[in-house]
């Protein structure tokens, strides 16, 4: 991943972590990348299969049953974990490499994380 122009001191930072991250995390066949992108009022996540360049299961706070809730974006994160958890254990995927996106673990990745592990997700 090259390092684009970046606008913002924060995006800069976000950058280099997510290099950091991008070295280490890599999704395999047998044990795939769960990813977070969050925005200012979404959360999105992702299985991919980094080997074959694919998604495999993918959630968002866009889903009606949790777009219609008055809740939280926390707890709004949380219901994704939930979502996100069921998706995978549907398509026979039970461990996955949890990939924060450069972005710190606490808040909504935190909450997301949780929810996917006590959905059945090990990692």
């Amino acid at each position: 991943m090259a390092i684009k122009k970046i606008k913002t001191n924060r995006e800069y930072r976000r950058s280099r972590i997510k290099l950091r991250i991008k070295k280490v995390v890599n999704g395999t066949n047998e044990r795939p990348r769960l990813t977070v992108f969050r925005s200012n009022k979404q959360i999105y996540v992702q299985v991919i299969d980094d080997a074959a360049g694919r998604t495999l299961v993918s959630a968002t706070s866009k889903v009606e049953a949790i777009a219609n809730n008055k809740v939280t974006k926390i707890e709004q994160a949380r219901l994704v974990g939930r979502l996100i958890a069921e998706r995978a254990i549907e398509a026979g995927i039970n461990t996955v490499v949890f990939d924060r996106n450069g972005y710190l673990y606490h808040g909504r990745v935190k909450s997301l994380a949780e929810a996917a592990r006590e959905g059945g997700l090990k990692f």
